[in-house]
């Protein structure tokens, strides 16, 4: 990748060298979740031109961060994969994910919130330490997109679709976010409707989701 050389030798601008050209974070960011076929990684990426995502498939095969493979019969189909060298961007990716969390605001008008990004913020903001102890199930709904995260051993573990025996099933919109960085309480946040509870779920385990899965605050400038 020429044109993107900045001629140092360093691992960071390496890294920049290979990531930084525009979409390639979240096409990574997608096949953390799952590999993927073109139309899968199309549709989770809204605004994507298919030229564009082509393009930088191929730059990630030639960086061998991503790999294709034919499934077996009777599907058939191309996937896009991680290879185990692109596998090692998880912490990396959970960790920047933290930290862009920070300057989340409201959403903007054309923002859009997809499966697979949700499913990669549950993992960036989950907190080991707030979970010794703790064994809980969690479905969150927002709008069509449902996925579930499970915590147990100050582990977690996020995926799509519902769980039939969570202990809490939330239905909220992006103003989740509020709760998650500690700008509204869980009581509060259920008393304006930012945050419901579905079912019969324990209203306490709300404040559960509240601890285990934060966004920190901005540190203030000087």
């Amino acid at each position: 990748m020429p044109g993107r050389a900045y001629r140092q030798y360093c691992g960071l601008a390496r890294a920049a060298e290979l990531l930084g050209e525009r979409w390639a974070l979240p096409i990574v960011r997608d096949l953390l979740v799952a590999p993927k076929r073109f139309t899968d990684l199309q549709r989770g990426l809204p605004g994507i031109p298919s030229n564009v995502l082509t393009t930088r498939l191929k730059e990630l095969e030639e960086a061998e961060v991503v790999r294709r493979r034919v499934l077996p019969r009777p599907a058939g189909s191309v996937v896009y994969e991680l290879t185990p060298y692109g596998a090692e961007l998880e912490d990396a990716l959970v960790a920047l994910g933290r930290w862009g969390a920070k300057s989340l605001g409201e959403p903007r008008p054309d923002d859009a919130v997809t499966e697979d990004s949700l499913i990669v913020a549950l993992r960036s903001t989950f907190r080991p330490e707030a979970a010794a102890g703790v064994k809980a199930n969690f479905e969150l709904r927002m709008g069509p997109i449902v996925i579930h995260a499970k915590v147990a051993n100050k582990r977690v573990a996020v995926a799509s679709g519902s769980l039939a025996n969570a202990d809490l099933v939330i239905e909220a919109g992006p103003g989740i976010r509020a709760l998650m960085a500690g700008e509204t309480t869980p009581a509060a946040a259920r008393k304006s409707g930012t945050v419901r509870i579905h079912g019969k779920g324990r209203p306490e385990m709300l404040d559960v989701f509240a601890k285990l899965f934060r966004i920190d605050p901005k540190p203030a400038t000087a």
